[in-house]
């Protein structure tokens, strides 16, 4: 599929004086990166992005020291080890606005929980930086569009964190429900869990290493839980993502995968499902999402978990993380024929992006694709609350004649808190 380029972007050249030593790459190949969020999601991403060895970290903010002070440790390491003999420090902040002021920083990398990643894409873009933007894309409809918005405004290349696409078995699935191998695609069953929820969580002492007022930011305030922004001992993933003003539940977590791979064989990057029916009894399960082509997605339990179920006239397909298997013949292996159109190829989701940079392209998962992707998203989340159905305009991105239901779409933001693409 054919990629559209970007206006040109410098990219920072480090001087052999700051790098140190010797044994290490040109400095001219270096793409320098700076971390925003330094949770349990951001010590994956610095080692699958720092196995890109075009790339080296400058700097990293976190609102929780200790998190902080972690990442740092790591990058630092991850850096001598890519240099063989030189080095390079890590600076830290616990404002994130302060790392962006940097001009020696080409991109950053945004591990921040969902309430964030729309003011800091926009503030990303603005300041002139490349974006790796972990997915669900935005926490809402309006912010996702104004991170488009923003991107194609300052000519940033923007990928989303919905590394599925790069995965050979999901993009050859897509691919062959997108040249017809399965017939007349009559149905896509998504299992996902529950949709999100209100915040209930009692309140607890806040720690001392953690800024919790900067932690909450735009959102409308709630006192310190640990289960929203657990201690650093803590392995598991935070549960912020369930609760309304700071997730989207199973719904936006996963669906920002799994619904993404339905939209991806769709060839809905740009557009969207125009309907969707939430189940006549009031549950976690049974949404439909209808296409213009008369196509259902359906959010259910179909028997796998995070798992894709693609139906046709002709047979099935079935994908997850863990297999990949159709009730035709031949087919999970199949090559594409003459006439058939691939779908854009990334063997590596971090790796594209870096190339995207170097080369102002869209990577295979970029700013609009993810914000379709979590669009869908949010909107199952409005439907599953409003329990009644809803028709969607994706042109407009809007709901046709629905009032209450646009008023959703956005969010009010706390105090002087506000997204500026300006």
């Amino acid at each position: 599929m054919t990629r559209t380029a970007l206006g040109a972007g410098a990219i920072t050249i480090i001087p052999r004086h700051v790098m140190g030593g010797s044994g290490y790459r040109s400095p001219g190949d270096l793409i320098t990166l700076g971390y925003i969020g330094t949770g349990k999601q951001s010590l994956g991403l610095l080692r699958s992005i720092n196995s890109c060895q075009e790339t080296i970290v400058l700097a990293a903010s976190d609102v929780d020291r200790k998190k902080l002070d972690r990442f740092k440790n790591l990058a630092e390491q991850a850096n001598s080890d890519k240099l063989t003999g030189g080095s390079q420090p890590v600076d830290t902040y616990e404002n994130y606005r302060e790392l962006l002021e940097r001009k020696d920083i080409d991109a950053v990398v945004i591990a921040s929980p969902d309430h964030w990643h729309g003011m800091m894409a926009v503030d990303a873009a603005r300041a002139g930086k490349d974006i790796y933007c972990e997915k669900p894309l935005a926490l809402t409809v309006d912010e996702g569009r104004a991170m488009v918005f923003a991107a194609k405004k300052y000519s940033r290349v923007c990928q989303t964190g919905n590394m599925q696409r790069s995965w050979r078995n999901f993009r050859h699935a897509c691919e062959m429900v997108y040249n017809g191998y399965l017939g007349e695609v009559k149905e896509i069953n998504v299992s996902i869990g529950d949709p999100v929820m209100a915040c209930e969580l009692p309140a607890q002492p806040k720690p001392e290493y953690l800024n919790w007022d900067l932690w909450v930011g735009p959102s409308m305030f709630r006192n310190y839980h640990h289960d929203l922004s657990p201690p650093i001992e803590y392995d598991g993933w935070p549960m912020w993502r369930r609760y309304r003003d700071f997730g989207g539940g199973s719904i936006t977590d996963w669906g920002a995968h799994m619904f993404d791979i339905g939209q991806w064989a769709l060839g809905m990057d740009r557009s969207g499902p125009v309907e969707f029916i939430p189940p006549e009894v009031r549950s976690n399960r049974g949404m439909k999402m209808v296409y213009a082509s008369g196509v259902v997605m359906n959010h259910t339990d179909w028997g796998e978990f995070n798992a894709v179920q693609f139906i046709g006239s002709e047979g099935k397909i079935e994908v997850s993380r863990g297999f990949y298997r159709s009730d035709i013949e031949g087919l999970t292996e199949k090559e594409l024929e003459s006439g058939d159109e691939p779908l854009y190829r990334s063997d590596n989701h971090y790796q594209d992006w870096i190339d995207a940079i170097r080369k102002r392209t869209r990577p295979v998962s970029d700013v609009e694709a993810g914000h379709r992707t979590a669009s869908l998203c949010n909107i199952v989340n409005i439907a599953y609350t409003l329990e009644r159905p809803l028709k969607w305009s994706p042109a407009h991105e809007r709901f046709i004649d629905d009032d209450d239901a646009d008023s959703l779409l956005g969010r009010p933001f706390r105090g002087t808190w506000e997204i500026n693409t300006f």
